[in-house]
């Protein structure tokens, strides 16, 4: 199995060692940034945005999926999905420091370079060969650059290997952009929404259960229905959030402290609120304990609220003191699997019924509805919180799809015309995922078809695939593979086929699953 890998994606020294002469090596190097060491962050820093990253709109879903598939099913599930995601983590920790090695010795050579004469070309590419060949230390392999994974599948993996990535990163991405887009209209048109039929039975069901797409969204206004309505709000949203791809965008900290802010307060209110519920409710709900027919959405939705491969590099190279770094993603790991199982233990005990958000659990009812237990600010915030919090991560995807489009597609070094660059490639980040968005409001099915697919390929396969081709490639440059600070303990060849395995009979069972139930 290691050996196909090899095959497919694998590249070998002398084939990297030929690609110098096209300038993808002096690209890379240009593009490396140095981690400044004042200018960086404290490890306790680097473990709160690691958090943040990891705790998305993954976490919305999971309440619901959790009552779906079963309490116990699902307990099951995501703690093998935390455990294999952390493992996977780790080998991306592990390449990052093998990158930094390799781009070192790669430019060591450059100095000698430099001071010869060009006539003697032939003998300094030999003497850079053999410099960069030599032995390394357990200082080169400390993580003082960050090197993304674009530039490390550049490094380890051959031509199709990199078109691979691409794929999925773009393939996720999309997926992303897509939940967001329904994400947030769909809390918007629930807020807006006040029609309440005459004919209402709240009595069939909490939280207006009774209401459906097609129900009139205002009063006095039978042309617009809730669906209606929402792809309205998709349009807005597209509207006013779309023309920040076409240009370029960073994060600022305060906007980070703020939206941080408001997750964990939200997030706590949720968890309080449902304990509360859970306390008072005298006809306490019975959840069921394993539904293996909800496995699909719940697998996927379990790998997407674990996902932070693709970021990883940009959180962990500013962290000042990098000794720390194994024990922060271990602490990080078991929070969040905490985290997530006190959130949704007590969401499925405490409520008969969960939406695909599990903030529209606590929208504002039509019905003066006893089972929900929170205040009417809450029930606003709460509602409102997608709203506020994911519309400012959907710019900042977008940028990122737009630039791996770019890099995909276009040929490093040549010049395009405005239109294909600045136009062009930001209305093909914008328009499929709002088209989806259009067509189907059910978050769930996004984040369960994102995570089951393209999620596996980024949490699964692609780290493993890199940390065997990195290990290889070490091997060959420097002699041997030692227990530098940043090898992952998951070192024995085993642990990259059983997590094959793993990721691919998921995605086997998932697909079977879809194909013969139809959904």
């Amino acid at each position: 199995m290691m050996m196909i890998i090899e095959k497919l994606i694998g590249t070998t020294l002398a084939a990297r060692m030929a690609d110098k002469d096209d300038g993808s090596e002096s690209k890379d190097n240009d593009e490396i940034q140095v981690a400044d060491s004042e200018s960086g962050y404290h490890s306790a820093v680097g473990m709160v945005f690691v958090f943040n990253l990891i705790v998305g709109t993954g976490a919305l879903a999971l309440p619901g999926t959790f009552q779906d598939a079963g309490w116990l099913l699902s307990l099951i599930l995501v703690s093998c999905i935390a455990l294999s995601s952390y493992i996977t983590v780790t080998y991306i920790q592990e390449c990052m420091s093998y990158s930094n090695a390799i781009l070192a010795h790669q430019r060591r050579p450059s100095v000698l370079n430099s001071s010869q004469n060009s006539s003697h070309n032939s003998d300094v590419t030999e003497q850079s060969y053999l410099l960069s060949s030599s032995a390394a230390s357990e200082n080169d392999f400390e993580i003082r650059e960050c090197v993304e994974l674009g530039k490390m599948v550049h490094l380890f993996f051959n031509k199709v290997g990199v078109v691979i990535f691409y794929i999925c990163i773009v393939v996720y991405l999309y997926g992303d952009l897509a939940i967001y887009s329904a994400a947030v209209p769909k809390s918007l048109r629930d807020v807006i929404c006040v029609y309440k039929p005459a004919d209402a039975n709240c009595s069939m069901g909490w939280n207006d259960t009774w209401l459906t797409d097609d129900t009139q969204c205002f009063p006095g206004v039978t042309t617009i229905s809730r669906m209606s309505a929402y792809r309205l709000c998709v349009a807005l949203f597209a509207v006013c959030l779309g023309p920040f791809i076409f240009f370029n965008l960073k994060k600022t900290m305060v906007l980070q402290i703020i939206t941080s802010m408001m997750r964990w307060f939200s997030f706590g209110t949720m968890i309080v609120l449902a304990i509360y519920q859970l306390s008072t409710n005298e006809q306490k709900p019975q959840p069921k304990i394993a539904d293996f027919a909800q496995v699909p959405n719940l697998f996927g939705v379990c790998v997407y609220s674990f996902m932070c491969h693709h970021s990883l590099p940009s959180m962990i190279t500013p962290i000042r003191d990098k000794k720390r770094v194994s024990l922060l993603l271990r602490v990080d790991y078991l929070l969040i699997l905490g985290f997530y199982i006190l959130l949704s233990l007590t969401a499925v005990f405490a409520f008969t019924h969960i939406p695909d958000l599990y903030t529209l659990t606590f929208e504002p009812s039509k019905c003066q509805n006893p089972d929900n237990p929170a205040p009417a600010f809450f029930q606003y915030f709460l509602a409102l919180f997608p709203v506020f919090t994911l519309s400012t991560s959907f710019p900042i995807i977008g940028i990122t799809l737009r630039n791996n489009l770019q890099t995909l597609f276009l040929t490093d070094g040549k010049i395009y015309p405005f239109l294909i660059r600045r136009v062009l490639f930001p209305l093909l980040v914008l328009l499929p995922p709002v088209a989806v968005a259009l067509a189907t409001n059910q978050v769930d099915i996004l984040v369960g078809i994102t995570g089951s697919y393209a999620g596996s390929a980024i949490q699964y396969f692609i780290p493993v695939a890199l940390v065997y081709c990195g290990r290889k490639e070490v091997q060959k440059r420097f002699g041997s593979v030692n227990n530098y600070s940043h090898t992952s303990p998951f070192k024995h060849v085993a642990w990259l086929i059983g997590l094959i395995i793993w990721a691919v009979a998921c995605v086997v069972f998932v697909t079977v699953k879809h194909v013969t139930t139809g959904q």
